[in-house]
């Protein structure tokens, strides 16, 4: 049975908030870039998983709810992607899981690599995150 998880797609001045994901060798990707979110806890919803995940990695609820944006379940799990606006500046936020944070371009997200100011290198984006890249690009 695959893993569910609920990841957040948050969108600041027409840039998209990134997370560097942890070298831990038990984490899929590690060292790559990705969205916030995680596993769903049981019994619990996606939409609750995406909103607890936000306040444990970056100490930020979002005035209303994230919306459902797609349900992929290509891959090694089951991936509920939801969608909203940061609205606070990204300085305003405390990072409390993972190596960086960065609002980063859709022209960034096309390289298929992101710099990350606090590792001063550049690291890539993890695999999963193609369908979303696609879809932004889209819009």
């Amino acid at each position: 049975m695959k893993r569910e998880v609920a990841l957040a797609v948050l969108e600041r001045d027409g840039a998209w908030l990134l997370q560097l994901r942890d070298d831990k060798e038990s984490i899929l990707y590690p060292g790559h870039w990705g969205l916030f979110g995680g596993h769903l806890d049981p019994d619990e919803t996606p939409s609750e998983a995406v909103h607890r995940e936000l306040l444990e990695e970056i100490n930020w609820k979002p005035a209303s709810p994230l919306k459902h944006w797609f349900t992929s379940q290509d891959g090694p799990r089951i991936a509920h992607v939801f969608r909203g606006w940061l609205s606070v500046p990204v300085e305003q936020l405390t990072l409390l899981e993972g190596q960086d944070l960065k609002l980063t371009s859709k022209y960034e997200l096309r390289q298929g690599s992101i710099w990350s100011d606090r590792r001063s290198e550049a690291r890539p984006i993890a695999p999963g995150l193609d369908q979303v890249i696609k879809r932004l690009l889209i819009d």
